[in-house]
């Protein structure tokens, strides 16, 4: 019967299980005692600059805005189960803001990996829903693969 545990991925598996974006987790830093404000979100990452790249859509008095707004602690959580089994990535830092103009040629390749699924999430129109983009350049990365060993 086959051992199944978890290993580290190497930088280019890690790489390479981000460079197409995809969807993960990202969480929030909120009041001690408080479960942390967690949100299911699409990702681009940026191979060349290590960046995670994020859109974000408000709605008029959102509660998300908030918790983004005060730049709080925030860690992302990236998984899927590829050919080669479970992969995870975990980052962990700050958002900040940027617009289109701030952004570098490899920078925008990585948004546009940013796909928004067309659904109709909102209790509003979508016209009057607000997007905003986000990077997350990570104080912490760690990577993790399912291992499978006979034993």
């Amino acid at each position: 019967m086959p051992d199944e545990r978890s290993v580290q991925m190497t930088d280019d598996e890690r790489d390479e299980f981000l460079r197409h974006g995809g969807t993960g987790v990202i969480s929030f830093e909120t009041d001690e005692g408080e479960p942390p404000y967690q949100l299911p979100v699409s990702y681009g990452f940026d191979v060349d600059g290590g960046a995670f790249y994020f859109r974000l859509s408000f709605a008029p008095d959102a509660e998300k805005e908030g918790v983004v707004d005060e730049d709080r602690p925030v860690s992302f959580v990236a998984y899927d189960r590829t050919d080669g089994g479970w992969r995870s990535v975990v980052a962990t830092g700050r958002l900040k803001e940027v617009t289109e103009a701030e952004i570098g040629t490899e920078a925008a390749e990585a948004m546009r990996n940013v796909e928004i699924p067309i659904v109709d999430v909102f209790d509003r129109h979508p016209r009057e829903v607000t997007f905003r983009f986000f990077r997350l350049d990570a104080d912490d990365v760690t990577s993790r693969k399912e291992a499978r060993s006979e034993s």
